[in-house]
């Protein structure tokens, strides 16, 4: 069976201020013990997978030693088919890797870094509680840059008391820095985190929504014009570089989550494992099952999904691929769907495409919202 492998790793220095992730901070402790757990997690699955794509995320996974990291990828080559493995991505906060961290990733098979960069701007930066500078973030992109021929970055826009100068800038460094992806996120405030708190207590100095607009914009124009093109709502490529795994969730292919809080889907059913992280050692080593059925596909939901997922690419959904695949033709089930946003000018139709347009892709949600049956 044809997967996709995302790994977890919960550990943290310190909690940013916008972060609704599963992950903890000051439990350095746990680290050998959980590396122990997921390996037994790994070993657990049946081995007839064939693997396309690995992606280590967080949390901080370049807070693991790299003896924890080749332990990890041991295990996962002894265990399933890495033949057809095409990208394996490691997240990486900058100003918790240098030069040497680096070269041992590349030596271990890893062949994307995606640093979470989020601005350029030191008080930015400060204020959004990232542990990093501007110049440790350049030097981490450069030191990057020297061995691995596709780095990505997370830019935020939206973010308390940032201008579109700040957003401006933090463009131009990723375009100086020639890094071949970017990933865009607007800032979204979470229930249980420190904005949250904040915002609840009208203490939080955020843009307005036509600043917040502005800024959208200003992207959506710019990072084209500097050699990136959006393959997807929130992300931006030089042409080969789009990312692999992420297309995978987009387009309906099997992936199965290892460690606390990690998701998977079989194509029949959506499961996620426990988020604690020492209910999850605890649960490993006494043999329990630590994941829990969240969802059984139905039908209607696959259909659903498939829609909504492939909306969020600039490939959209394929008319022919749907058809094939649930034996009925999408405008039969989706027909009022599609001619609501058709007249919104939220979608094109082409061939055998249909399409978020630009002014789709502003409010995606809307659109992605008709396709809930």
């Amino acid at each position: 069976m044809e997967s996709e492998i995302y790994i977890h790793i919960p550990f943290c220095l310190k909690k940013c201020k916008y972060c609704a992730f599963n992950s903890i901070v000051g439990t350095d402790a746990l680290i050998e013990s959980y590396v122990n757990a997921l390996c037994t997690e790994i070993n657990s699955q049946s081995s007839d997978l064939d693997v396309k794509t690995i992606y280590i995320g967080g949390g901080t996974p370049t807070l693991l030693s790299i003896a924890h990291i080749k332990k990890i990828f041991e295990t996962i080559g002894n265990k399933f088919n890495l033949k057809h493995c095409l990208e394996v991505t490691m997240e990486a906060n900058p100003g918790t890797v240098n030069e040497k961290y680096f070269y041992e990733l590349r030596q271990l098979g890893v062949n994307r870094i995606s640093l979470g960069v989020q601005s350029f701007d030191d008080e930015l930066l400060k204020l959004i509680g990232r542990i990093h500078n501007r110049s440790e973030a350049i030097a981490s992109v450069n030191n990057a840059k020297k061995l691995f021929n596709n780095v990505s970055i997370d830019l935020m826009y939206g973010l308390p008391s940032q201008t579109l100068d700040n957003l401006k800038d933090s463009i131009d460094m990723a375009a100086s820095l020639d890094v071949e992806h970017v990933s865009i996120y607007g800032l979204e405030i979470e229930e249980g985190t420190e904005f949250f708190k904040l915002h609840s207590q009208n203490k939080l100095n955020l843009p307005t929504e036509d600043e917040a607009v502005e800024m959208y914009d200003y992207i959506v124009d710019r990072l084209p014009k500097c050699g990136w093109w959006r393959y997807e709502i929130s992300n931006f490529a030089k042409s080969g570089f789009e990312s692999q795994h992420n297309l995978g969730y987009w387009s309906d292919v099997k992936y199965i989550g290892f460690g606390a809080g990690a998701h998977s889907y079989d194509g029949f059913r959506r499961k996620s494992n426990v988020k604690s992280v020492s209910e999850y050692i605890n649960g490993i080593i006494n043999g329990r099952d630590v994941s829990l059925l969240e969802e059984e596909i139905t039908t209607q939901a696959a259909m659903e999904e498939f829609c909504f997922l492939a909306l969020r690419t600039v490939d959209g959904i394929n008319i022919n691929k749907f058809k094939q695949k649930f034996g009925v033709d999408i405008k039969i089930i989706f027909g009022n769907a599609i001619n609501k946003l058709k007249r919104q000018n939220l979608i094109d139709i082409t061939n055998d495409r249909i399409k978020l347009t630009d002014y789709g892709m502003k409010f995606g949600n809307i659109a992605f919202a008709e396709f809930l049956i």
